[in-house]
């Protein structure tokens, strides 16, 4: 298995970035020809999603979201928390993040991410601006 972490600053309350490139890297980086990568965030209202990378796409997905989970909501995590000692302001974050998931998987054939021609791999952030950590998880498997 081979491990490689990433931290982002993500710039914007809600923003997709694409990581593709970081995740094809990591894949040449480990050497591995046959497997899996798996890419996995490591935050609550952030997500990991795939599909092509197009600024209106981006847009539209985004509103999406936003009808789902619209920010004028009197939602019930909007509420001092004693144990964190401050008051939750992202609900929306959390819900965002549960539509999209937190991780993705590709297969890895001839040391290559196998991936469709308009699929990419995308970061959500849905509470930023905020520093956030991305897993990227190579496995290799015996090919039979």
């Amino acid at each position: 298995m081979y491990l490689k972490s990433i931290t982002l600053q993500t710039s914007a309350y809600n923003e997709m970035i694409v990581l593709t490139p970081q995740v094809e890297e990591t894949v040449a980086e480990s050497g591995v020809k046959n497997g899996m990568v798996t890419v996995l965030t490591k935050h609550t209202t952030t997500g990991i999603t795939v599909n092509e990378a197009l600024e209106c796409l981006e847009s539209d997905i985004q509103i999406a979201l936003s009808l789902f989970a619209p920010e004028d909501r009197p939602y019930s995590h909007a509420r001092m928390l004693r144990d964190y000692g401050s008051t939750a302001g992202n609900p929306t974050g959390h819900l965002k993040a549960m539509l999209t998931g937190n991780h993705c998987h590709f297969l890895i054939r001839d040391g290559r991410l196998d991936r469709g021609g308009a699929q990419d791999v995308y970061f959500c952030e849905f509470d930023g601006p905020a520093r956030r950590k991305i897993l990227i998880i190579v496995e290799e498997h015996t090919v039979l």
